[in-house]
């Protein structure tokens, strides 16, 4: 009896101890998760974007002219002074060679401004004859009034026709000046550039000075060549006087205020650089993406608030990234970012309670991308779930993920 009681309870035991075994087995085990708790302290919210530096004021000069450009010795970088430094100097233009048809077109309007001199001065020398008469006839009828053989009518008819007589010479006269002007423009048709022509001194070469002082920023040309008026020949601007352009989204662009501090990374330093917002400018465009995306961008002006000896390596048109604060607060109760999730339409967190996760909804303000400001819903220090997956669910058991 005694040996067969040990067997049964040995049994038994084995039974229950392969009974335990399943059950552990087929028991849900706690799911491994990142956790954070729910802290208290300062946050900001900043749109970013790739922005560039620029000089306030860049002048663009020009050719004020059409004519000969010499080479420009000024190199990029170059101190000038205002009204003293020589940027450039413009020659008069040589003229053009003529090919047979202009040739013989310009031949034939000098033939023909000629003919039209030779009859201008013919109608001088007629409308010159004409007053001498008149002169004449006038002198007659002034000695011929008295005695009573013509009338005082006909002497004012004969002082008329001499202020006549009078006119019309001046009038030939000047027919003649005008086609003696268009003989000399037609024959100025086959100045060619292996005629004569005396040296070019000094004082026709027109000296082109910088307008501001400053550094030579850009130069548009640099060999000799003919350029036209208005063409750009260098950018000049003074570089202490730098700024920085972001453009923005313009739904990011009004959430911005004048004044607001902006962070400036990626520029090639060691250390971010600080800003401030001074303008945002009251004209959007239209830009492409490089996705090809149509957007309306706003640029926004910035100033560097540090000395300028910490950004002095930086020049016109370099990249920076900008990072404009557009609200701030010092003692704000936030998430991380990582731990919201969407649920039957409002945001929610797994709050960790006892080891188990509760479906938590909560009420959030701002959001910043790596935390969010929680106006209801929670407290300080409590402990939530990071990057809930779809394994996590109300009730189950959470334990810590290792590191």
């Amino acid at each position: 009896m005694g040996g067969k009681l040990v067997k049964r309870l040995i049994g038994i035991g084995l039974f229950a101890g392969l009974l335990l075994f399943f059950a552990y087995s087929f028991m849900p085990k706690p799911v491994p998760v990142d956790m954070a708790p729910v802290t208290r302290g300062p946050m900001t919210v900043s749109v970013s974007d790739e922005g560039y530096t620029r000089v306030h004021d860049v002048y663009i000069v020009s050719a004020p002219v059409t004519g000969y450009l010499l080479r420009i010795e000024r190199d990029v970088g170059d101190r000038v002074d205002a009204h003293k430094t020589p940027l450039a100097q413009l020659l008069p233009t040589h003229p053009q060679f003529l090919d047979e048809r202009a040739r013989a077109q310009a031949e034939a309007e000098i033939a023909s401004a000629e003919a039209g001199l030779n009859l201008a001065r013919a109608e001088r020398r007629d409308a010159e004859a004409q007053l001498k008469f008149a002169r004449a006839d006038v002198a007659r009828g002034r000695k011929l009034v008295p005695k009573g053989y013509i009338s005082q009518v006909e002497l004012e008819r004969l002082e008329l026709a001499l202020d006549s007589a009078e006119a019309a010479l001046d009038t030939a006269k000047a027919a003649e000046r005008v086609r003696r002007g268009e003989l000399d423009n037609a024959r100025a048709q086959l100045i060619t550039p292996d005629a004569e022509h005396p040296e070019i001194s000094d004082n026709k070469i027109i000296q082109i000075t910088a307008p501001v002082s400053g550094e030579v920023l850009q130069r548009r040309e640099e060999s000799e060549k003919v350029v036209t008026a208005g063409t750009p020949l260098l950018e000049i601007g003074n570089p202490a006087l730098l700024e920085v352009v972001v453009d923005l989204l313009s739904r990011d662009a009004v959430q911005v205020k004048p004044g607001a501090p902006v962070l400036m990374t990626s520029w090639g330093g060691d250390y971010p650089l600080n800003g401030r917002v001074r303008l945002i400018e009251p004209f959007g465009f239209t830009k492409f993406s490089a996705l090809g995306i149509e957007e309306q961008r706003v640029n926004v002006i910035i100033d560097f608030t540090d000395p300028r000896s910490e950004w002095s390596r930086l020049g016109h048109g370099y990249r920076v990234d900008a990072e404009i604060e557009t609200w701030s607060g010092k003692d704000i109760l936030q998430v991380p970012a990582g731990a919201l999730l969407r649920h039957a339409g409002q945001w929610a967190v797994f709050k960790v309670v006892n080891g188990r996760a509760v479906m938590t909804p909560i009420t959030i303000g701002h959001n910043n991308g790596q935390t969010a400001e929680v106006l209801k819903g929670l407290s300080e220090d409590e402990t939530l779930v990071l990057h809930p997956s779809e394994r996590i669910e109300d009730g189950i058991s959470l334990t810590r993920r290792d590191r």
